[in-house]
């Protein structure tokens, strides 16, 4: 099994890459709203059929379609959020969490009575794999891969530079000093919902493009993105990257020991240790 070990390191590399955007929407909620919002898992699932149907039936290619991903899923989460979840997040980050999960229960049923529960694939072109002597790797996992690189330097162009990037820095750092310097805490709030959920309606299309999508797409991930999250420190959205590209890498260089079936276990034992070693994740902030 050890000569499959460079091809799992490559397919373990574009895999964290992909997870690695809607593991920054998800840290990114958690960071300025402050709490864990699984209703991510819903609108993974809302980005991925939305990108389907703008490829699919709109006849756009599936780097435009993103666009329409992010916006529909980033649309729906700042709806959902000021409905459902905003009310309650005066009761405390668990109520909130547990409403969350509920929420991502209704969404998904919605997409169900929308879609049907069949499989679906996007309308992509058939081209054969690219070899480097044992290592394989298919053309649309490239595209998938630079969009993914581009959407994260964009990511962190926006935080970094922009004004409103900036707000949202300030507000997950320290609320009441963003509130003495005049900045609206609520218009930031939904701004992150609108800006996390979109990443994740995209990361949820990205990682649909390479195998196919039904209702329960974005479940299939949940766990995968909350590790990530976890692994590199819920709040930190460089750590996210980084945990995404270690759980991701894990998955793949799991499979020399285990069976596929057990592929997706590897989140679960690394959110463990990590709480167990550092609980604070990679770059978390440490308590004082």
């Amino acid at each position: 099994m050890l000569d499959l070990l460079p091809q799992l390191l490559v397919n373990g590399i574009v895999s964290g890459t992909l997870l690695a955007i809607p593991a920054i929407g998800f840290t990114a909620i958690f960071a300025v709203l402050r709490f864990p919002n699984f209703a991510v898992a819903s609108h993974a699932t809302i980005g991925a059929f939305a990108g389907y149907v703008a490829n699919v039936h709109f006849g756009l290619p599936a780097f435009v379609a993103i666009v329409f991903a992010f916006a529909v899923a980033g649309l729906v989460g700042m709806v959902t959020d000021e409905i459902a979840l905003k009310p309650l997040r005066v009761h405390g980050a668990l109520t909130t969490a547990i409403a969350s999960i509920a929420l991502t229960l209704v969404l998904e049923n919605c997409v169900r009575f929308a879609f049907g529960n069949e499989l679906r694939g996007y309308d992509l072109p058939i081209l054969r794999d690219w070899r480097f002597g044992d290592i394989r790797i298919g053309p649309q996992q490239v595209e998938n891969l630079g969009l993914a690189i581009a959407i994260m330097v964009a990511v962190f162009a926006f935080l970094s530079f922009s004004r409103m990037g900036k707000a949202m820095r300030a507000v997950a750092d320290n609320p009441l000093l963003a509130d003495l310097k005049g900045i609206n805490a609520e218009k930031v709030g939904r701004l992150t919902a609108f800006f996390g959920m979109g990443l994740v309606g995209v990361g949820g299309m990205l990682l649909g493009l390479g195998t196919s999508i039904d209702p329960l797409t974005g479940f299939r991930f949940i766990l995968a993105i909350f590790a990530a999250a976890v692994v590199g420190g819920l709040g930190s959205i460089p750590g996210a990257v980084i945990g995404a590209m270690v759980v991701g890498i894990g998955e793949e260089l799991s499979l020399i020991v285990l069976s596929p079936t057990y592929k997706s276990a590897v989140g679960f034992i690394a959110i463990v240790l990590v709480l167990t070693l550092r609980p604070r994740g990679i770059l978390g902030e440490r308590a004082h």
